[in-house]
């Protein structure tokens, strides 16, 4: 009989989801998530900006469909759900508001359990976001999550993470097709296209720092096709920082090309 494996150190490699959490501002990372976040930041020094940028369309966002009625989230390749997370957010506008996390990592996974310790309106469930059918069909997520009744789904700084073009719209059309009349889609995704050498480099040092998370960098116009079937809420896929920026004060709002990424939302009919 085989001995059983040793289970994997979290401390021994870097995790996407605890780098994030680092750039961010939170606590919920280890020493070799830090030096990996540091190595991309000597390449781009905006990095940890670009990802703050990315968090303040995800709180408009959330907030804008919030207001449109929608009381139920899925957020998908979602990390760890602090500094400013979904359900913080969509709760400040009803308490009522329900959420589910998905993310593969276990440990990304158990970190979000702990912290959602308590809390009735949202969960944590590890699952593999690119396979649509283990999401939709997870028991956890039918307790937490009414599919018959509008939903955002949140594809937030993740799809750029699928590096095969078809498959990435193989999992938006799944999930477009299994959500109610009324639901929406948020999506944020890195590019090239302010700055190809420069998105180019931080792209690769990001894959060298987290080999398990490879980034593809898309067009807009690729972007454009992962809406097909939504209407398009105004102003469209735009930089990051132009979609519905609060003020003229917002992060990047005044220069939206150093934050390399597109967003937009669109509403299923």
């Amino acid at each position: 009989m085989r001995s059983a494996q040793p289970a994997p150190n979290p401390e021994e490699r870097p995790s996407n989801a605890r780098m994030y959490d680092y750039f961010l501002g939170g606590f919920h990372n280890f020493a070799i998530d830090r030096t990996a976040a540091e190595r991309i930041l000597t390449v781009e020094p905006d990095f940890a900006l670009i990802l703050r940028a990315n968090r303040a369309f995800l709180r408009r966002a959330v907030l804008f469909v919030a207001s449109a009625g929608v009381r139920q989230f899925l957020d998908l390749g979602a990390g760890i759900p602090t500094v400013g997370s979904v359900h913080e957010v969509a709760r400040a506008m009803d308490a009522a508001s329900r959420v589910a996390y998905i993310d593969i990592d276990p440990i990304a996974t158990a970190l979000s359990q702990d912290i959602l310790t308590g809390n009735a309106h949202a969960v944590a469930i590890q699952a593999d976001a690119t396979q649509p059918d283990q999401v939709l069909r997870h028991p956890y997520l039918s307790q937490m999550l009414d599919l018959r009744q509008p939903v955002a789904v949140l594809l937030v700084a993740f799809l750029h993470l699928v590096s095969d073009d078809d498959a990435a719209l193989r999992i938006v059309r799944h999930f477009r097709d299994s959500i109610a009349s009324g639901s929406y889609l948020v999506i944020s995704h890195a590019t090239d296209r302010f700055g190809p050498e420069r998105s180019a480099r931080t792209a690769n040092e990001f894959n060298r720092a987290s080999p398990a998370s490879q980034v593809t960098l898309r067009s807009r116009e690729q972007v454009l096709q992962f809406f097909e079937g939504f209407e398009l809420v105004e102003p469209g896929v735009v930089p990051t920082p132009s979609w519905r920026p609060d003020s003229a004060d917002d992060l990047f709002v005044n220069e939206p090309e150093r934050a390399q990424a597109f967003a937009g939302v669109g509403l299923k009919p």
